[in-house]
């Protein structure tokens, strides 16, 4: 692979171990420098066979991108790919060392891990029955001069989703602090004083351990405090782990939870450490545990080398003005001081590329940036943003343009939105969690196993026939015929006779209902 580093990343590629940390801003080439500095140190760092350079990362996607790089700058050392090193996530390598060792965490040989999903309904299961035993817990936290029919709709829509938003923000600071339920409660009792939220939040807590348990499950905030206790307990075990990878390189290290990093401060210590990242840009900050200033906590140890990589061929010059200057206001001029002194955006400042870069910076006078000072419901943003488009894309017809949003749902929310267009037509592409096809192929099969769970409903087998001919809906002479179908469909009285129609009996000419139906829409009977 070629690969001319520039300066600054130079001085990274020539790490010689003990602990060294990286700022890097956006675009810097972070994955490229430290997939060339993987290479170097299988190649360089005369490795035992049963010893390996191990890459940490945030997400599957990372660990192939990684791979494949490293695999690449490898190869031009004239070594095999896949050999001396390994590209792992966090939660990955945890789940490593507790399948290592589940006997002494009292847990099976067989442990399922739960995924997202799973631990949500898990999680939804327990926060409704903590509902349930406590119908008129709102009240303490509405305003006592409410309608009652404000207070009725807040109590049915609103509170339901509040206390399970915050039981998951509870549950995942608990896990992260290595609390359990039963030293919560321990610790409640003791207080001495009404603490209803942390109340709540602990025992919805106790409830959701309980689903895990019941499962012989754990979740992916268990997989790190677990593979923690296995390090703590296990001085030998630790040992092997160690002697085995000499070199820790860290990515995406502002997103890392306090945790995580005991794990990996723990495997290094005596060896060798990187840590990547920006904490700048630390999104994963809102909703999970990460912990971005551990990074700048990390920059300003004693014993390790600092680098930076600030040049940046991303985006246009007027785009990292802005950038720096936000940085800088948060610095000096926010309205909340507290903020000010906290800094939670600091330097390195982004600079653009030098001239003569492999990715130079694009054209400074196609860089636009308009700030919108209005009040959107969500709704008209989208709709704000689909108009745009419209306007937009026609004039550019050999451009893209890309759409960024703050969660998923609202990506789908926008790809529905586009999908919706009659005329013009937009052509999309998601790069969300989910496609449109695959959410709409899980709808399929959700409708499909609510028929087989309670096959002697005529309304679900409609449904079915409706999803499956969801293509009809676009076309203007099929869509009536559809509609006739999924009509006629929902009175069936013996669903059987649709299914495995019997020689000599017409349940379309036999059904009394189905008659009135064929000769108010004679579209059914063709």
């Amino acid at each position: 692979m070629t690969f001319r580093p520039r300066p600054n990343q130079q001085r990274v590629l020539d790490f010689a171990g003990g602990k060294m940390g990286v700022a890097a801003v956006p675009g810097s080439g972070k994955t490229r420098t430290l997939s060339a500095l993987t290479a170097r140190l299988v190649a360089g760092s005369a490795l035992r066979d049963d010893q390996e350079v191990l890459v940490v990362t945030l997400v599957n996607s990372a660990v192939d991108h990684f791979a494949r790089q490293v695999g690449d700058f490898v190869s031009g050392y004239g070594l095999l790919p896949n050999v001396g090193y390994r590209v792992r996530t966090l939660h990955g390598l945890c789940n490593d060392i507790v399948r290592d060792r589940p006997g002494g965490l009292g847990l099976a040989e067989n442990f399922q891990i739960l995924d997202d999903r799973d631990s949500a309904a898990i999680l939804d299961d327990a926060v409704r029955v903590w509902l349930r035993t406590h119908p008129d817990a709102a009240a303490d936290y509405l305003l006592p001069d409410l309608d009652e029919n404000r207070r009725i709709w807040l109590r049915d829509n609103q509170w339901p989703d509040l206390v399970s938003t915050t039981a998951r923000v509870f549950i995942q600071q608990a896990k992260d602090m290595r609390l359990l339920p039963e030293q919560i409660s321990y610790a409640l009792d003791r207080f001495g004083e009404p603490l209803p939220l942390a109340r709540m939040g602990y025992e919805i807590y106790a409830n959701y351990q309980r689903g895990l348990n019941y499962r012989g499950a754990v979740d992916f905030q268990d997989l790190i405090r677990l593979a923690l206790d296995v390090l703590e307990q296990d001085a030998i075990y630790l040992g092997r782990l160690r002697d085995r990878w000499p070199y820790i390189l860290e990515d995406e290290a502002q997103d890392s939870s306090r945790l995580q990093e005991q794990i990996i401060r723990l495997l290094t210590e005596g060896g060798n450490w990187v840590r990547v990242g920006d904490p700048n840009q630390a999104i994963y900050e809102t909703f999970t545990t990460a912990r971005p200033e551990s990074l700048w906590d990390f920059l300003d140890e004693p014993t390790v080398e600092r680098r930076e990589l600030p040049d940046s061929g991303r985006c246009a010059v007027p785009i990292i003005d802005l950038a720096n200057h936000l940085i800088n206001w948060v610095a000096t001029a926010h309205p909340n001081p507290q903020i000010r002194a906290r800094q939670p955006l600091r330097p390195p400042l982004i600079k653009p590329t030098e001239p003569g870069d492999p990715q130079p910076n694009p054209p400074a006078d196609q860089a636009r940036i308009a700030l919108l000072d209005r009040d959107f419901t969500p709704e008209a943003e989208i709709g704000a943003v689909v108009d745009s488009l419209k306007r937009w894309l026609p004039d550019n017809p050999d451009a893209t343009c890309a759409v960024l949003v703050p969660r998923n749902k609202r990506g789908f929310d926008v790809a529905n939105a586009l999908k919706a267009l009659r005329e013009p037509p937009i052509e999309y592409v998601e790069l969300l969690q989910s496609t449109t096809t695959t959410r709409e192929t899980a709808g399929a099969l959700t409708h499909i196993l609510n028929h087989l769970i309670n096959p002697n409903a005529p309304g679900l087998l409609a449904q079915v026939y409706k999803v499956w001919r969801r293509e009809d809906r676009e076309d203007e002479t099929a869509a009536p015929q559809l509609e006739a179908v999924v009509k006629a469909l929902r009175k069936l009285a013996t669903i059987e006779d649709y299914i495995w129609p019997q020689l000599g009996r017409d349940w379309l000419a036999d059904d009394p209902t189905i008659t009135e139906l064929i000769e108010a829409a004679p579209e059914i009977g063709e």
